[in-house]
């Protein structure tokens, strides 16, 4: 049956390909993210497209009227870069869904969706480099990243108390480093996939083939391919299970073997210049699925190699197409896979 969904963060990586799916499989789309219209990642002529300041509780209001389902996934976030140093920012993201929550429960919405972050784990357990998965229990004792991740598990809170005290229905995912296509790959809020493929373009590019590396790249996470992430998501809002779960990849890595994945892929070998001094989280970061697994018989289709080269072919791309000193970085989306 054809239904209404809101999707706030709209303009963003993952509401994107989100919206994308949700207009393929018929439903009427309403869309909302902070950043200017042109600025959006993706845009389909199929939703109707507004840039709001979803923090304001009279824009929340207005935009779950006649909605049926709301999507939230925007905060202010990027790589490890970013967190770290902007932790003040990063935790204001609550206004986001506080607010929401509050306009859904008083424009009677029939289901909510928070993203939620593996940041919201405990960080004691994430001292080693050969972490095993991290299990949804882990979250507690709380001892997460500190500003996001605080952000996130509080927000994983209130998502519970409103399904307890007012019948709200709530799905949260906790989502472990989502990567690929028609993403942010510079200007500070990138992540290290998209980040290491256009230091490896750019050095192939250049042909001086050196690349920095935060940290000494023995840091292993899970990378989990944007399709795989909007499958799980898609099979999470429609399951009845209301509880955090992992939505990532159990295939780790150290930032090291992501770089020789690309290595082989870009067809060169790079120098790595290591900065000690930059942020590079916590020391071992991944997914346990046991849980996804048993609840909605998900898998990820995509292996790393796989994604990581639409990720490095689509990065490459955009610098092989340049134009007059400008990046041509975005076209206008096509419901064409």
């Amino acid at each position: 049956m054809k239904k209404k969904y809101l999707v706030v963060g709209g303009g963003g990586f993952i509401g994107g390909h989100l919206i994308k799916k949700l207009i393929i499989q018929g439903h009427s789309v309403i869309a909302a993210d902070i950043k200017p219209l042109e600025l959006w990642f993706q845009k389909f002529d199929q939703s109707k497209n507004y840039s709001l300041d979803m923090q304001e509780m009279e824009n929340c209001l207005n935009m779950t009227k006649n909605i049926d389902y709301v999507f939230n996934l925007a905060c202010n976030m990027g790589g490890i870069g970013f967190i770290e140093n902007n932790k003040a920012e990063c935790m204001l993201s609550v206004l986001i869904n506080t607010n929401l929550l509050r306009a859904c429960k008083i424009n009677k919405i029939q289901r909510y969706f928070y993203s939620s972050s593996a940041c919201a784990y405990n960080t004691n357990l994430q001292q080693n480099y050969d972490i095993s998965g991290l299990k949804e229990e882990d979250a507690y004792p709380a001892m997460p990243e500190d500003g996001y991740g605080w952000e996130k598990l509080f927000s994983e809170r209130m998502c519970k108390h409103f399904t307890q005290d007012y019948g709200l229905e709530t799905r949260v995912a906790r989502f472990h480093n989502i990567y690929g296509p028609i993403g942010t790959f510079d200007g500070g809020r990138e992540k290290a996939p998209a980040a290491l493929c256009r230091k490896v373009v750019e050095a192939k590019i250049s042909g001086k083939h050196q690349i920095d590396v935060w940290g000494d790249g023995n840091q292993t996470r899970s990378f989990l391919y944007i399709d795989d992430c909007v499958d799980a998501i898609i099979r999470l809002f429609e399951s009845n299970f209301s509880d955090p779960i992992n939505i990532g990849s159990e295939e780790k890595v150290s930032i090291n073997e992501l770089i020789s994945i690309i290595e082989n892929i870009s067809n060169i070998k790079v120098r790595r210049n290591f900065q000690l001094d930059k942020p590079k989280g916590v020391n071992g970061r991944s997914s346990d699925n046991t849980l996804i697994r048993k609840i909605l018989q998900w898998e990820y289709k995509y292996s790393l190699q796989k994604g990581m080269e639409k990720t490095y072919h689509w990065i490459e791309n955009i610098y092989k197409e340049k134009k007059n000193d400008e990046y041509i970085r975005f076209t206008k989306s096509s419901l064409i896979a």
